[in-house]
């Protein structure tokens, strides 16, 4: 019998001018002990499936149609009172953030207990005995410890552990897990869809998993159901639908996911999603603003060069330097980077990889080492001009691009205040017509610059965040983390925007991601770090065929398996 049963579900959500169907006449279900994956873009209407099933739906957002149904009873028109009853008790939610889930002046100990008893008719000494049981099935060690701590003093993964235990307190029948991973690390992401999987199997919970992830799902659903703008596009048992997808849609949607086994030339892009833009693919760059003569001194050999670099913090002062405490961020790292090169740096959070392109930039500066920027030593900078001529000529991509742009600010003064800034433009209307050109060229077109950053989409973000980059006419660009947030569509979109002007202006790029998937697709060379050092330094190809260190080919291990995904349509190289 199924544990979850939906039926004909739609989901509006009025307006004073129109309505949004979010969700349209869905159908789906999920055994016990089993796992049904929901996959899709942002805005596919995943979410809200989910938020309807718990009770959550945001005002004025209701069900206009259809049926939900958990063992066969009608859940979707129960009073508040009687779904505030069931969330817990009967459903569970494990959520994409857990800081957002937990209670920052609370123990987890005192959340547990307050769930645990809500729920069920225990004792405060039983509902404490219960607590340390659920730690400890979650996987975190010295329970009884631990269970008194903070969320604070949890890592990540460990805080995603607690969650989970939150969701499993009155024993549900059912499991709503919306992102669970996509803020982890791939191994905590392993570790995490392994438990959740061997909890569903060990108490034959039914799981119901929210994901734009294709790794996730070929990991541990059973069954998966694809959603495109609040429509049930396919539906059916994991191997069937990835090995041999059916629908348009779907298709397109598993072949822009980057793979760890195979080089692509292009990421496939995928043709349903309404494209912010497209790059100019055939732009004379000879006449364009962008390929004027940069006036930057050639130099023979790397433009990077980074020899023993040290980082470390102060995270305890003390007036006596004995008592002083310190964090090594980065540890005695070296490598170079090639004119023209994508040198990929993967690790794990904390790793140092970040710290590595602030010390690069002169946002830290470094307790050791040296960083040669073609014949310039950046450490030993200190004349304001010279350190502002430098930073002209390298330029960072964010995350988020949201948090990056000021939200104050048109987009066409974001990108155009560095070329004021740096003189690069002899007049207002000059400045004008390079951010046009700045705009076409990453595919947004110059009528974008009269908006502001919310008005956009975060694929469009991303792109107005390269074309303020390429305002100062950089030779040397740092990517961190640059698709991280971004769907799997928006994300080829991007890397492949990255791809054309690498080649069409010559840049070299540090690309930093604890994606392996995308590191390949993008790097010639790929230096893996952990704990603030530097494990290997590896062509591409033969890291990944003939990975040398220990902690790299764990990381291989750990990635989630794509081997289901169907092929077609990739251009391989």
């Amino acid at each position: 019998m199924n544990v979850l049963d939906i039926k004909d579900l739609t989901v509006e959500f009025p307006s004073r001018k129109s309505v949004f169907v979010a969700v349209d006449d869905v159908d789906m279900s999920v055994e016990a002990g089993k796992v049904l994956g929901v996959v899709g873009e942002s805005g596919a209407g995943k979410s809200t499936v989910g938020n309807a099933v718990i009770g959550l739906l945001q005002e004025p957002g209701h069900i206009a149609g259809g049926e939900i149904f958990l063992h066969g009873k009608r859940i979707d028109n129960l009073s508040y009172k009687e779904k505030r009853l069931l969330r817990g008790r009967k459903i569970g939610m494990i959520f994409q953030d857990p800081l957002t889930s937990l209670d920052p002046l609370q123990t987890v100990e005192s959340q547990l207990v307050e769930t645990i008893r809500t729920h069920l008719p225990l004792s405060a000494k039983d509902a404490q005995k219960r607590a340390v049981e659920l730690i400890d099935s979650v996987g975190i060690p010295d329970p009884e410890e631990r269970i008194k701590q903070y969320p604070h003093q949890f890592s990540g993964g460990m805080r995603q552990r607690v969650v989970i235990a939150l969701a499993l307190c009155a024993e549900p029948e059912l499991v709503i897990a919306d992102e669970p991973t996509t803020a982890l690390d791939v191994s905590i992401q392993a570790q995490i869809l392994e438990l959740m999987k061997k909890l569903c199997e060990e108490r034959n919970v039914a799981m119901l998993v929210i994901t734009h992830d294709m790794g996730v799902i070929a990991d541990i659903t059973d069954h998966v159901a694809v959603m495109y703008h609040g429509d049930l596009v396919e539906y059916g048992e994991t191997t069937q639908v990835l090995g041999a997808p059916k629908h348009p849609y779907t298709q397109s949607l598993i072949s822009a996911v980057p793979r760890p086994d195979v080089k692509v030339d292009r990421f496939p892009v995928v043709n349903y999603i309404e494209k912010a833009g497209t790059p100019q693919k055939h732009i004379d760059i000879s006449t364009h603003w962008l390929g004027k003569s940069r006036d930057y001194e050639q130099v023979a050999g790397p433009l990077v060069q980074i020899r023993d670099l040290d980082m470390r913090f102060e995270v305890r002062g003390s007036i006596f330097p004995s008592q002083r405490k310190y964090f090594q961020a980065v540890k005695k790292v070296s490598f170079d980077i090639e004119q023209g090169e994508t040198f990929g740096v993967v690790g794990e959070s904390g790793s140092g990889k970040s710290t590595i392109a602030r010390l690069i930039t002169g946002l830290y500066h470094p307790t050791g080492g040296s960083i040669l920027f073609g014949k310039t030593e950046l450490t030993s900078l200190t004349n304001r001009k010279d350190v502002l001529a430098m930073r002209r000529q390298m330029q960072m991509i964010f995350q988020d691009p949201f948090s990056s742009l000021n939200a104050r600010m048109r987009v066409r003064d974001i990108i155009a205040e560095p070329i004021k800034f740096h003189k690069l433009a002899s007049s207002n209307a000059e400045v004008r017509q390079i951010v046009d050109d700045l705009l076409d060229h990453v595919g947004l077109g110059a009528q974008a610059g009269q908006k502001f950053p919310h008005e956009f989409s975060g694929g469009q973000r991303q792109r107005i965040s390269i074309a303020r980059a390429l305002a100062t006419r950089p030779r040397f660009l740092i990517c961190d983390e640059p698709t991280s947030a971004l769907d799997v569509s928006i994300q080829a979109q991007i890397l492949n925007l990255l791809k054309d002007l690498q080649q069409e202006l010559g840049l070299t790029m540090l690309f930093i991601s604890h994606d392996l998937a995308v590191i390949r697709q993008m790097c010639n060379r790929i230096g893996v770090m952990r704990n603030g050092e530097l494990c290997e330094v590896s062509d591409c190809d033969e890291l990944f065929e003939h990975p040398k260190h220990p902690y790299t080919r764990e990381l291989l291990d750990l990635m989630p398996s794509l081997e289901l995904l169907s092929r077609a349509n990739l251009e391989t190289v």
